[in-house]
């Protein structure tokens, strides 16, 4: 298998929080090379909340891309861990699910992954294939790898543990299983939030206990739903689902605050880490940042729906949402060309309507946050995007202008 060592890397990295040295990556992936084989990504998935939305789907995009580049992805149901629950940032013991409940999560996750990934390039096993089948000599040496010490390092434990809080000896089994996965697998790379290092980094611990070549890492960011602050979730109304409409992704994506439009982009799409750094350099151009979300939005509706859908819903926002809120007969003001400094532009245009006494006037009006600029408000001069041709300037309540060259 031939693999362009420089773009994988740069592939492979884009947007991560944290990874395996870059050294070691690229060992491997020489050494996937010269095996002439795929890299082995592992991702165990944990079903006890089976609706999925862009946040859950940050890992499994960065998965489709290094599928994209023909690399193999194992998908590990985990049916045995399940039933013990992942105890990583719970302050008490996790309930355990029936089998009945983790298969009928499990069901639900692989319809929805398949979203996302590419069927053909995926395996899917479940671990209670190796785990069900292990004697206790087995788990007495599985435990012997690790100490208490150590499971004592993890944040949640540790805290439980100062608090007087019981923490069940099962528990700590927990990250000993899903590492033993990486053995079963021998898995060269495994993917999760930054909320699963201890667990992953156990994988790498214990492979080499194994005799195995320890897999490299990637840990996501965990992605801001659409108020930019609190972690993307369905209980604070902050999400877009993958199975959402068309037309009520792309609103939801318009949402987003300008500040976070560039990680976005790099944890919700498979756009091409060169081409996000092209948008960066428009952004700080000062193109407007709505045109680009716009860009954003229906990226993000076509990689879940058609193309010819996603199109279909950047009309109807268009319809919806900008032209129905303007007055057919709102005033044309010429854009003012004077100085090169986008907010000196804005108060010279806006002073050629007669509307204003004074350019003070309408200094003031911006920092009171009475000034949009194609819906988006903005209180200050610095802050103010490059002006041109169809843009529409609100002032107040009532007071539409268009501007034209």
């Amino acid at each position: 298998m031939q693999i362009n060592i420089d773009d994988t890397l740069k592939i492979m990295l884009k947007g991560v929080a944290d990874h395996t040295a870059k050294e070691e990556i690229i060992e491997k992936l020489k050494k996937a090379q010269a095996e002439n084989r795929p890299l082995n990504i592992k991702l165990g998935l944990d079903p006890s909340a089976p609706d999925i939305h862009l946040g859950h789907a940050v890992v499994l995009r960065k998965i489709k891309q290094l599928q994209d580049l023909g690399h193999q992805a194992i998908i590990i149901i985990g049916d045995f861990t399940g039933m013990i629950g992942d105890p990583t940032g719970k302050s008490k013991t996790r309930k355990q699910l029936t089998p009945e409940q983790v298969k009928e999560n499990a069901e639900t996750y692989k319809t929805q992954i398949f979203k996302i990934l590419n069927k053909d390039q995926t395996i899917v096993r479940y671990n209670s294939e190796w785990l069900g089948k292990m004697t206790f000599k087995d788990v007495i040496e599985l435990a012997a790898k690790t100490t208490v010490a150590r499971m004592l390092e993890r944040d949640d434990f540790q805290k439980r543990y100062s608090n007087k809080q019981p923490i069940s000896v099962h528990e700590f089994f927990y990250p000993l299983m899903q590492a033993y996965d990486s053995v079963a697998l021998k898995a060269d790379l495994e993917l999760g939030g930054t909320d699963q290092t201890f667990n992953i980094l156990m994988g790498r611990n214990i492979q080499k206990d194994f005799g195995q070549d320890p897999q490299i890492t990637l840990f996501m960011p965990l992605l801001e739903g659409l108020d930019g602050v609190e972690k993307m979730s369905k209980s604070l109304g902050n999400y877009i689902g993958i199975n959402e409409s068309a037309v009520v992704m792309y609103e939801k994506a318009m949402k987003i605050p300008d500040n976070m439009i560039i990680k976005y982009y790099e944890l919700t799409t498979d756009i091409h880490p060169d081409e996000i750094e092209k948008i960066k350099n428009r952004l700080a151009n000062g193109e407007n940042p709505r045109d680009i979300k716009m860009e954003l939005a229906k990226e993000i509706t076509k990689l879940y729906h058609s193309v010819e859908e996603a199109e279909k819903a950047e009309e109807y926002f268009k319809t919806a949402y900008q032209k129905q809120q303007i007055p057919d007969d709102a005033p044309v003001l010429t854009i003012s060309s004077a100085n090169a400094d986008n907010g000196l532009n804005l108060i010279d245009t806006l002073m050629t309507s007669g509307k204003f006494k004074s350019k003070s006037e309408i200094r003031r009006l911006l920092t009171q946050g009475a000034i949009k600029i194609n819906g988006e408000k903005v209180t200050t001069l610095e802050n103010v995007p490059l002006l041109t041709a169809d843009v529409v300037i609100q002032v107040g309540k009532g007071a539409f202008y268009r501007l034209a060259n």
